[in-house]
């Protein structure tokens, strides 16, 4: 399936889209799009849905983060061979956190915030947690992820530096910051994330181009990892790291005006317009 939330913000309703891709209304079936919704047992209620019969959404609505009430977004850093002889790769897994209020829908613009000179792109495939994970091993690790979604790591690198005390959430949680979706595939759409093609532009220049095959981490590891040292609930997600080719490496940065495009194989694209913030 293929889940997600369209509506205002603050006011998004559940949706589904259909084998032609057309969206259709699940608020009549369904509160939300949430930890709960991604039960085992209520997603298979879900997969017995005929899309067809649920209401179809004319035009082209605004998008909201496909999942609601997110408990946690934990993020990965440094997990693509790639960036080798740009910073020294690590022997276990990174961890570090972005505020929920960093939340955004994949077409949404992104906020340069005031004082802000160093604003970056990272697309990353992001893991959505289904089912209570403490201290689980790799090979049932993925039991408990409820299915995949597209993330832009929207970072201010000026915010996360020593500069700034090297705190990195602080660069990391700008509203704005976490554009997540179009949708969330469910787990049985993508069996396989251990070789998803995943890619970014910049003003329809290509910045990032790689597949997941090049993770110095697969999904399994991760989220066996991460619950080794926090339960992971569910409606917790983990962005798992991004390839080569952030602004940082080269010295360019957004800046108002810009275009951001990414995707994901199977999981859909997002745009966003870059507007710098007055106060």
């Amino acid at each position: 399936m293929r889940l997600l939330r369209f509506g205002p913000p603050g006011d998004e309703k559940p949706g589904m889209l259909d084998r032609l891709g057309e969206l259709r209304d699940l608020s009549g079936v369904l509160r939300d799009i949430d930890g709960a919704a991604l039960a085992p047992a209520s997603l298979e209620r879900l997969r017995g849905i005929d899309p067809e019969t649920l209401p179809r959404v004319d035009g082209q609505p605004r998008l909201g983060a496909p999942l609601a009430g997110v408990g946690n977004i934990l993020a990965i850093g440094v997990n693509y061979r790639g960036h080798a002889g740009f910073v020294q790769l690590p022997r276990e897994p990174i961890i570090f956190s972005k505020h929920t209020g960093a939340l955004s829908g994949p077409n949404d613009p992104v906020l340069i915030p005031p004082g802000a000179s160093k604003v970056d792109w990272e697309v990353e495939l992001v893991v959505v947690i289904g089912l209570r994970a403490r201290r689980t091993p790799v090979e049932r690790a993925l039991e408990h992820v409820a299915g995949y979604m597209v993330g832009n790591d929207v970072s201010e690198r000026d915010f996360q530096s020593d500069q700034r005390c090297g705190q990195i959430i602080k660069g990391k949680s700008w509203e704005s910051f976490c554009p997540l979706g179009p949708w969330l595939a469910t787990a049985d759409e993508i069996p396989d994330t251990g070789d998803l093609r995943l890619w970014l532009d910049v003003n329809g220049e290509r910045m990032q181009d790689c597949s997941t095959s090049d993770m110095l981490f697969s999904v399994p590891e991760l989220v066996s990892y991460v619950s080794h040292f926090m339960v992971l609930q569910p409606g917790d997600v983990i962005l798992t790291g991004t390839p080569p080719g952030v602004g940082m490496t080269i010295g360019r940065y957004l800046k108002s005006g810009d275009e951001v495009r990414l995707g994901i194989d199977g999981l859909g694209e997002q745009r966003q317009k870059v507007i710098a913030q007055q106060n």
